[in-house]
């Protein structure tokens, strides 16, 4: 009988047998990357790069000249850039913030608590990770329309608000969580909402970090409440600012504005995933998604 000696590998070292892996994923990696070099090339080209034959990846002569004229468009507009901003800002600190704590809240309810009905409740909410934000596009607009809250914060927060794949994480992670820690709770005289507190938030931050990152770019690049819901536009977000601009500048000289747009919406997820990556990966480790 044959037997097979396995090699164990430090990731911290380089070793040779390491070479087949960074062959594989090296000529991932800089695909993944080309998009993102070529919108930030992009981005600071100007006009005459942008007029250049054969077209030039990289941009040889940088400046902020799209940045400009893309600031220059807001304030033609009549609605300052700042007010799409503060409405996004508003906006997405509130839906992450709510999204963390009922999502925390109810998968802890669904994870340790017993009581009638929770297991048909969360396979509702898994069932509901199969519909996509089109197919209750028009039960939304209905419920935000007799709510009486159109034109107003709520009728961008409220449908944001709803994330089950955040509960469903977060379900899965306290799944994780020793029971023997609650029993020992309860034995002290520590209420639900004082294991919640102090024993379940501590354990699961990895969990809420990665709910944190989802809600964060779902709601910073919605456009879908600002289209629908709203109509006065100072009451619409960033997001929908710089998408109709994109929409709108399909012309060779106004690609640069619309990559400048693009850059602004797309780096605070860059610098937010960069932060939290840690916790993304555990939070995939101990919930068993793949």
């Amino acid at each position: 009988m044959s037997v097979r000696q396995a090699t164990r590998i430090d990731p911290k070292r380089f070793h040779k047998s390491q070479l087949k892996i960074y062959a594989y994923l090296i000529p991932i990696s800089i695909f993944m990357l080309l998009p993102i070099v070529y919108i930030i090339n992009h981005a600071f080209k100007p006009i005459n790069e942008l007029f250049a034959f054969p077209p030039r990846f990289f941009a040889h002569q940088p400046t902020t000249d799209n940045f400009r004229k893309l600031f220059q468009t807001t304030q033609q507009s009549g609605i300052p850039m700042g007010r799409y901003l503060f409405n996004s800002i508003v906006i997405t600190v509130v839906v992450v913030l709510l999204t963390v704590v009922i999502s925390s809240m109810a998968g802890f309810a669904l994870s340790k608590l017993k009581f009638r009905g929770k297991d048909q409740l969360f396979e509702i909410n898994t069932i509901a990770l199969m519909f996509v934000p089109v197919a209750v596009t028009i039960p939304r607009y209905l419920v935000i329309d007799r709510l009486g809250i159109m034109d107003t914060y709520l009728a961008h927060i409220l449908p944001l608000m709803a994330m089950p794949v955040g509960l469903f994480l977060v379900k899965q992670f306290i799944d994780q969580v020793p029971d023997e820690l609650m029993e020992a709770a309860v034995v002290d005289g520590a209420s639900h909402y004082r294991i919640y507190w102090k024993i379940v938030l501590p354990m699961i931050r990895p969990a809420l970090a990665t709910i944190a990152i989802l809600a964060f770019q779902a709601v910073w690049n919605n456009v879908e409440t600002s289209t629908l819901f709203v109509t006065q536009e100072n009451m619409r977000t960033l997001a929908f600012f710089m998408n109709s601009l994109a929409s709108n500048t399909n012309i060779v000289a106004g690609q640069g504005v619309a990559a400048a747009a693009g850059l602004i919406m797309f780096m605070p997820n860059v610098v937010l995933f960069v932060i939290l990556q840690s916790n993304v990966m555990n939070t995939m480790a101990y919930s068993g998604m793949k």
